[in-house]
């Protein structure tokens, strides 16, 4: 048998249904993350911008995605790479303008692409307006009461207010200097020191997170995924921990500072507005929670519409595992009547052909191919990180000198090596910056490595063996078979030690997908015509025979 996949046109037919199934556009979504500047930069300073993201809408169209979302482009002093917010209803310079957000919005819209723009409501950056007036108008001051401030404990203050860990090290809290010189109260910030966390509980900060919502829907973007969603409560009193290492925890334990009932208020209060607005506006929880359950909570009819699934992504490349981690995703998910999501890759992430391959590159890229056709053919919606469809591995090689994770500079915390997965995307060209910027040789915020001219998308355009056109060939095939898409359950079938094989079913045509996680050839049934694979095919065997799939491989099949 020859050949990856087969290519396929959609048929007016195809192309009614899909219109059809957009009326909840976000249970099938194929949403695309754009980490803006490292996608492409329109001006030749070496930093991407909206203009470019506008200029490349094009590529995302033809890729075959259904949404874009667009990591952070507010105003900000970029501490944590524009994760500390400023001004939440302006776009930072480096980025361009409000008036260009507008027309990226406009463009992606005529397109037939939807926006998500990112939303960051847990912190803000010191540079904020109420943070530098809560520093200039003291203790006890109305200000002071949008963020926490605490007095210190010992005999001068001198020491925290608990024992809480920032996720990027050290201590979760940053003593002030008061106006008249004195050291003063301390402020709580889970994340950098420059982006303290804001008090939910003051109604002025809800009030206002209510106002930059509507800010951002009027302008017509389509939804908001939404940073740290479970951190925005504090258990009452901040009470201590107990012990050090907080981080390890993150995720699987109950923690005092994060998924706390009190936000689900929260976010009943923001469906309302949501609901308010024509044409299906979303919200994306990133919420790390202790179990699939707890996020499912995040996602009842009247709160969120999605959230990441993160036990996904962190699943290794197991047979068991995979096969667990998808019962439990679609249990949870269908007790909510909310769509499951499948993600692999992200900006705070290892690629994952690098994580997958465990240090050779080509086996990395098999596995994630056939990693990302397992999760294209999952029941709900997927994301897709920037430059995963061009095969980009992470960049391990980075000098410390170009490194910009705030997390790289501190002592403890995360390890500070997210920057990997950040390097501009090549689009064309025998060098650096290979079309990211309008000057051959021209900057790049974090250095390209030499060896990507065979990555790009110029290089890779039209190329049946390359990992775009395979990303291609999936995005169009999933639009198009009726049992793709949207969905809460699949059929497992029998299958071999180390595969998996499941079937959906739809009124007009079935649907099979079977993978081998081994590193050996595996026999299993012939289930009907390929569809498409993800790997070479050397050969299928007869009706009788059966099928071989080969080693680390995920293939299609329409019943």
């Amino acid at each position: 048998m020859t050949g990856h996949h087969l290519a396929h046109v959609p048929s007016p037919a195809d192309q009614e249904r899909d219109a059809a199934r957009r009326a909840d556009w976000w249970r099938d979504a194929v949403i695309y993350q754009v980490y803006p500047r490292s996608f492409a930069d329109s001006d030749g300073d070496g930093m991407g911008d909206l203009p470019g993201v506008r200029d490349r809408l094009p590529y995302l169209r033809r890729l075959g995605v259904d949404a874009v979302w667009l990591s952070p482009f507010y105003a900000s002093p970029q501490a944590d790479a524009g994760y500390d917010v400023a001004d939440y209803r302006a776009v930072d310079p480096m980025f361009g303008t409000l008036a260009d957000a507008d027309e990226l919005i406009r463009e992606a819209h005529a397109l037939g692409l939807r926006v998500i723009v990112d939303l960051v409501p847990n912190h803000c950056s010191d540079r904020h307006e109420w943070f530098r007036r809560a520093l200039a108008e003291g203790p006890g001051s109305p200000m002071r009461e949008r963020f926490h401030f605490r007095p210190g404990k010992g005999a001068g203050g001198e020491l925290p207010p608990n024992d809480w860990e920032s996720l990027f090290g050290g201590p979760a809290w940053t003593r002030v200097t008061e106006p008249d010189g004195s050291a003063g109260e301390w402020y709580l910030h889970l994340f950098a020191a420059e982006q303290p966390d804001f008090d939910w509980e003051h109604e002025a900060v809800r009030e206002e997170f209510r106002a930059i919502l509507r800010f951002w829907l009027d302008l017509g973007v389509d939804g908001f995924r939404v940073d740290v969603a479970h951190g925005l409560v504090k258990a009452a009193g901040l009470p201590d921990i107990g012990h050090s290492e907080q981080l390890k925890l993150l995720g699987t334990k109950p923690l005092p500072f994060f998924d706390q009932d009190g936000v689900h208020e929260i976010y009943r209060d923001w469906r309302r507005i949501l609901d308010g607005y024509e044409g299906e506006r979303i919200a994306v929880a990133e919420a790390w929670t202790p179990t699939v359950e707890r996020s499912a909570l995040y996602l009842r009819p009247d709160e969120l519409h999605q959230a990441f699934n993160f036990a996904y992504l962190t699943t290794d490349w197991d047979a068991t595992a995979l096969r667990e981690v998808i019962d439990h995703s679609l249990g949870a998910m269908a007790e909510v009547r909310a769509p499951a999501t499948w993600v692999l890759s992200n900006h705070d992430v290892v690629r994952h052909p690098t994580r997958l391959g465990g240090g050779d590159p080509a086996l990395g890229l098999r596995r994630a191919r056939a990693a990302t056709l397992l999760m294209l053919a999952l029941p709900g919606s997927a994301y897709l990180y920037q430059g995963e469809e061009l095969g980009l591995p992470e960049v391990t090689e980075l000098p410390d000198e170009a490194r910009q994770d705030p997390a790289f500079f501190r002592g403890a915390g995360q390890d500070g090596l997210r920057d990997g997965c950040r390097v501009p995307l090549p689009w064309s060209g025998e060098r650096p910056p290979y079309g990211f910027g309008p000057r051959p040789g021209g900057p790049s915020w974090l250095p390209q490595p030499e060896g990507w001219a065979k990555l790009t998308v110029a290089a890779q355009s039209g190329d049946p063996d390359s990992t775009l056109e395979f990303y291609r060939a999936a995005l169009a095939q999933r639009r198009a078979h009726p049992a793709l898409g949207a969905g809460s359950s699949v059929t497992w079938l029998d299958a071999p030690a180390g595969a998996l094989a499941f079937r959906r079913d739809a009124a007009d045509g079935s649907f099979v997908c079977a993978v081998n996680v081994t590193g050996t050839p595996l026999r299993v049934p012939s289930y009907g015509k390929v569809l498409l694979a993800s790997a070479y095919l050397e050969e299928a065997g007869d009706a009788g025979e059966g099928f071989v799939l080969p080693a680390d491989t995920t293939v299609w099949w329409s019943v």
